[in-house]
């Protein structure tokens, strides 16, 4: 085959190879096409508490993409005129009142602009204080008083529940108090007091996870709040719009106890089980850590009634009732079967009860041990006896 043949037939592979190339050239991956998305992001210091004649540095560095060549033009005035250019700037403003800031970012073929509103007190403003308050239940459902101060230490006190419902799915209104909190002066206001309830979460997607308003008001109700550590924050700002923010952590504890009920007798050879289940919390990036748990376990030494079936031997009406825990996971992670009769008489428990107790301390529920979720306290009857519980009581304790 001749030169001339080749040519021939090579043209129609390089015309299709084109097109393909031609076809691809546009084309960029998902990843591709989101680094190259232009967007302008920025951020200023001081961020609040502004005053007149103050200079505020304005830094758009966060600007997208990350990298690339971008110009930078800022307009302080929202009057459309750029004032000033260039990625970090500084600005000021001789008179008090709101102004929006814009940043426009460009790659040279795209931009992107953001606006963010100031607030400028005048310069002999006063700062107010910010109180989110305080508050203890008055009991700790044991006829103890809770430890009281600069926090909320809550109680949930369910002291006769239904043995039907053994699950713990408990929760409770806080009532928060913001009303200590000082304007700054005796011709000043609180015009806002904003309470953020969750100081890991951006809820208003201002990329400011500590500013956020889930309740506004002096005095607030929050609802629906399970066994748990918060750490909450309240903002008030006052009429020359300066602002305070006071940092609080709301503990928010547990007990529940059933009472008066039997557990029926073994069969086969195998135990009977009843089982509580709880949800436990131990998040050490938010500070979100249970402190324990107590499971204590009160029954009748003697089961009433009972006839002994072997005279002559160990009486079969010495009662012995035990408590097991086990995880989310549901490994055993420990049980009460070991304690000797003679030790389950001793302080607080009534000459003729024994009381047994099984309690988990805050690392155990780390992830380096048996991590935390969905426990469970479980009562077991290993004898044929039909025996009677005094009470079992669950404590989930925060503080």
């Amino acid at each position: 085959m001749g030169l001339g043949a080749h040519l021939v037939v090579m043209k129609p592979i390089l015309m299709a190879l084109l097109f393909i190339s031609a076809g691809l050239a546009g084309c960029l991956s998902e990843d591709e096409e989101t680094s190259s998305t232009v967007e302008a992001i920025f951020d200023y210091d001081p961020d609040n508490n502004i005053r007149t004649g103050m200079e505020i540095d304005f830094d758009g560095g966060a600007s997208l993409p990350s990298g690339a060549s971008l110009t930078y033009k800022w307009d302080f005035q929202d009057d459309g005129s750029y004032d000033e250019s260039g990625r970090s700037v500084s600005w000021s403003y001789p008179d008090s009142g709101s102004y929006k800031v814009q940043l426009t970012v460009s790659d040279g073929s795209s931009s992107h602009s953001s606006t963010k509103t100031l607030t400028v007190a005048d310069a002999d403003a006063v700062t107010p204080t910010a109180d989110a308050g305080s508050e203890s239940s008055d009991t700790d459902c044991d006829d103890g008083s809770p430890s009281t101060g600069n926090y909320y230490n809550i109680y949930i006190c369910e002291m006769n529940r239904e043995l039907a419902n053994k699950r713990i799915e408990a929760s409770t209104t806080v009532t928060l108090d913001g009303s200590q909190s000082e304007p700054g002066s005796d011709d000043e206001y609180i015009s806002e007091w904003n309470w953020d309830l969750d100081l890991n979460e951006d809820s208003d997607l201002d990329g400011d996870k500590e500013n956020d308003a889930d309740l506004t008001g002096e005095t607030v109700e929050w609802k629906e709040v399970i066994p748990g550590e918060y750490k909450i924050s309240l903002t008030v700002i006052n009429g020359a719009g300066l602002s305070s923010t006071d940092d609080v952590i709301v503990y928010v504890s547990y007990v529940g106890q059933w009472n008066d009920f039997e557990i029926a007798g073994k069969t086969n050879n195998d135990p009977i089980d009843m089982n509580f289940d709880f949800d436990v919390v131990y998040d050490s990036d938010s500070g979100n850590t249970i402190r324990r748990t107590i499971g204590k376990l009160v029954y009748p030494q003697q089961d009433e009634g009972c006839v002994d079936t072997i005279p002559g031997e160990e009486s079969n009406c010495r009662a012995k009732l035990d408590l097991y825990g086990f995880n989310s996971t549901e490994d055993e992670v420990s049980n009460t079967s070991e304690v000797p009769l003679s030790s389950r008489s001793g302080s607080g428990c009534d000459d003729d009860n024994d009381c047994v107790y099984l309690q988990y301390y805050s690392t155990m529920f780390s992830e380096e041990e048996y991590k935390d979720g969905d426990w469970t306290y479980t009562l077991r009857n290993d004898m044929v006896n039909t025996l009677k519980v005094e009470s079992l009581t669950i404590s989930l304790v925060y503080k």
